[in-house]
């Protein structure tokens, strides 16, 4: 299985049979995507959409007749996109099942949905979409629709959600947003110590790589059973 980097939050990974695209946006620079596509058209592809921010979603996904697309309840609906053009809508707690994949909407600290994964042969993954824990030290004006300490907890609960799922994921791509100040390791952090996780991705990250690469070095010493993964670094992860 290969985890590619793509733009912001989107990642796609390729395994012998399927290529999975979480939250495309926009692609490379260099065109990574499109590649991607070309070469693995013989694959089923899928597009997979966590909320309707432009961030997260393009609607140039619709042009791929042929791939299926997993969409948020919140995307259909501010993107008007109506179920019968999509695979699934899914909502907080509903289950997409095919022949080559399980995937399970799990509830956001922010819209929409983060999506846990389940492929036959038993790997894990998981991309938060906007699930964290939206901590602005800096600039409190700036919380997500509640308190801190509603945030802490809602969070909190996600995690605890996640866990009773899986203790273990072996792919985690989740948001380190440098706009979270001294507290863009908050909710990584808190992650990692619940969750055992073999590969985690930073992503959300507006390509301040240099600023996540140094809170990363911080996880590193804390967690030394995890293996991360800066997209700045490579092209296949």
């Amino acid at each position: 299985m290969k985890v590619h980097y793509i733009y912001h939050s989107c990642f796609a990974v390729e395994t012998v049979d399927t290529l999975l695209i979480f939250d495309y946006s926009q692609d490379s620079a260099d065109g990574r995507l499109e590649r991607l596509m070309e070469s693995c058209w013989y694959k089923q592809r899928y597009f997979i959409v966590s909320h309707f921010h432009e961030d997260h979603f393009s609607p140039d996904i619709m042009k791929y007749m042929g791939a299926r697309k997993l969409i948020s309840y919140d995307t259909s609906k501010r993107r008007r996109i109506k179920p019968y053009q999509v695979t699934a809508v899914l909502r907080p707690g509903d289950t997409y099942e095919d022949e080559h994949l399980k995937m399970m909407a799990i509830r956001s600290t922010d819209v929409g949905i983060s999506s846990l994964v389940w492929l036959p042969d038993g790997t894990t993954l998981y991309h938060a979409g906007d699930n964290n824990n939206w901590y602005f030290a800096e600039t409190p004006e700036e919380h997500i629709r509640c308190s801190v300490d509603e945030m802490e907890g809602l969070f909190r609960s996600t995690l605890r959600e996640i866990k009773m799922l899986t203790p273990c994921v072996d792919h985690v791509m989740f948001p380190i947003d440098p706009r979270l100040g001294s507290e863009m390791m908050r909710g990584a952090c808190q992650w990692l110590q619940l969750i055992h996780t073999r590969h985690f991705y930073p992503m959300h990250c507006w390509d301040r790589w240099d600023e996540v690469g140094e809170g990363v070095e911080q996880l590193k010493e804390l967690f030394p059973q995890t293996t991360f993964h800066l997209g700045n670094q490579s092209d296949t992860l």
